[in-house]
């Protein structure tokens, strides 16, 4: 995605700041330099970016004329930082809320736009979006414009399997658009999408035709498909389809190919009219909920827990009975390479990995190297691995794999890895890699799992520490932070990092089993970094509050947290 340009370098400004030894008004302005360079060099309007400037050197002012105490240039650090990322968000929130579809009641989108925008396109991904979470949906071609517009649309819902209408022959947008509605409240569809007309230019034809159309089917809510390649150009196109359609909400697409995002999103929300979603790519679930704190969040490498979150509910919808069974086994510590399976199947149904990992808060930049095909392509080798083992083998905790000496512990591994690897056309280092990693998950299950497991305590220790409230923005207190963090076992994240990145073969995988049997453990210092920084927002930012949902929902997102 383009955006991560302008990602690294806002990133790459606050990184900047945190390295200088004190913070004056030279740093600042330094700061600042770079982040409006970034944000100009993406096209945001010149008159936004100097009030952002003006705006965080008014926040932060008071607090730079203080002494030049080395506790204070901290807080200092902090308060500067907090005042770009609540600007930043503020860049691109209109701050009034979208329409949502209820169930049970027909909801009406009508969708408007210029032609070549992306509009049949993103109505069908948008049905797709609403289907996946239990609306039914269906989509009305009213363009009788276009040349094909129908076909494309008959092809695309089709694949999508989603319910559609339209006409060869009727030649009035009008009437069809009426029809199709009538048809699908009759049959009690949810979400049902009007697809009109688009033009090459914003001729006063199209916009009385909206207008009729909106007339004739009454909608909740008319959406306006702009295509962010524009940039800044967004807010005049908008507001004269403001004028005409009064859309109540809108997507922007093409984000992934053009370096002009953000000057599309701030120059909408100058509008004040709300985003509701982005389009991210060809297919057909790249269509992307926006919001504009976990937008920021996700584009400083802050992460979107909120996001990843409904991406875990929406694969629990889909199977729920298997997410129930996996809940169970994480909760009674047991995981077999038969679960660590089908977890890996579920990473890949979640999308491209990238976009997987930018949600995630804190994860280092380099933990995922190569491209979507590369690490699709390695998720796809696990899978390879898996299957050319017996389904003994897949039920078992790995031990068939490993050799043991008279004490018990491991000395080396069994004719299996060979035979696996030869089965599967991989390395014997990958199979060690993954036996790794599956000792890694398996361990954190056992020490998770049952009355005694770190899960139980930090559950208890939570609710010792404040009960289930939580402090601002939604995020457990600072006391609960504390509880949970003496009950997290020991060395969590370096393990897993240093697995993640492709670490591992025989060496690490000695130590990971080592571990699962009361072996040696590692420091606490990593971990309780990462839970301060998943409890607090990101550490390198100031502790910002509201920016994940904290170890509870964590907790919760991967099946082990009991309900709130």
């Amino acid at each position: 995605m383009v955006l991560a340009d302008l990602g690294r370098k806002l990133n790459a400004a606050l990184s900047a700041l945190n390295r200088a030894p004190i913070v004056d008004e030279k740093v600042l302005d330094a700061t600042l330099k770079e982040v409006t360079a970034a944000l100009l060099e993406s096209d945001v309007n010149v008159k936004l970016v100097a009030s952002l400037r003006q705006k965080v050197k008014s926040k932060v002012k008071a607090v730079l004329e203080g002494s030049g105490d080395k506790s204070k240039d901290v807080n200092k650090k902090n308060m500067l930082q907090k005042a770009v990322f609540d600007e930043l968000v503020a860049l691109v929130d209109p701050g009034v809320e979208p329409y949502k579809p209820k169930k049970g009641q027909s909801n009406i989108i009508m969708a408007v736009g210029l032609q070549g925008n992306g509009k049949t396109t993103t109505c069908t991904k948008l049905a797709v979006y609403y289907q996946k979470r239990g609306f039914k949906s269906a989509i009305v071609c009213a363009d009788t414009f276009r040349a094909g517009a129908f076909d494309q649309t008959r092809q695309s819902a089709t694949k999508a399997k989603v319910a559609y209408f339209g006409s060869y022959t009727e030649t009035d947008p009008v009437g069809i658009a009426a029809q199709g509605v009538a048809k699908f409240k009759k049959e009690r569809f949810d979400v049902i999408i009007v697809d009109t007309s688009g033009r090459h230019k914003q001729e006063s034809e199209l916009f009385q035709e909206m207008v009729q159309i909106g007339e004739a089917v009454k909608p909740n809510m008319t959406v306006l498909i702009l295509d962010a390649s524009i940039g800044q150009a967004a807010e005049a196109q908008s507001r004269a389809f403001k004028d005409a359609a009064d859309f109540g909400a809108i997507i922007v697409t093409k984000m992934d190919g053009h370096a002009k995002g953000g000057g599309a999103i701030s120059a909408v929300a100058a509008t004040k009219t709300p985003i509701i979603f982005l389009g991210v790519g060809e297919h057909l679930h790249d269509l992307d909920r926006f919001s504009p704190q976990p937008f920021i969040s996700k584009l400083l490498g802050l992460g979107d827990m909120q996001g990843l979150m409904e991406h875990m509910q929406d694969l629990a919808t889909q199977n729920p009975d298997k997410q129930k069974e996996m809940a169970k086994k994480l909760e009674e510590g047991k995981l077999s390479l038969r679960d660590w399976r089908e977890q890996i199947s579920n990473v890949m149904n979640m999308g491209p990995i990238s976009k997987i990992a930018s949600m995630i808060p804190g994860l280092p930049q380099d933990l995922l190297q190569g491209s979507d095909e590369e690490g699709s392509l390695r998720m796809k080798r696990m899978i390879y691995i898996t299957d050319s083992m017996t389904a003994s083998e897949l039920d078992s905790d790995g031990a068939p794999f490993m050799e043991f000496g008279k004490d018990g512990k491991p000395i080396g591994l069994t004719w299996r890895v060979t035979r696996i690897a030869k089965g599967s056309g991989t390395s014997v280092r990958e199979v060690e890699e993954l036996l790794c990693q599956y000792r890694m998950m398996a361990n954190m299950a056992k020490q998770a799992g049952g009355k005694n497991g770190w899960l139980s305590a930090m559950q208890k220790m939570q609710a010792a520490a404040g009960g289930k409230g939580r402090g601002a923005g939604g995020m457990p207190t600072p006391a609960q932070i504390q509880a949970m963090q003496r009950a997290m076992p020991p060395g969590m994240l370096q393990q897993m990092q240093r697995q993640l990145r492709g670490g591992g073969g025989m060496q690490e995988m000695m130590k990971a089993m080592m571990q699962g049997q009361g072996g040696d453990q590692m420091d606490m210092e990593e971990m309780q970094r990462m839970m301060s920084q998943m409890g607090s927002g990101l550490g390198g930012l100031g502790g910002l509050a509201g920016l994940g949902g904290g170890m509870g929902d964590m907790l919760k997102m991967m099946g082990m947290g009991g309900g709130r």
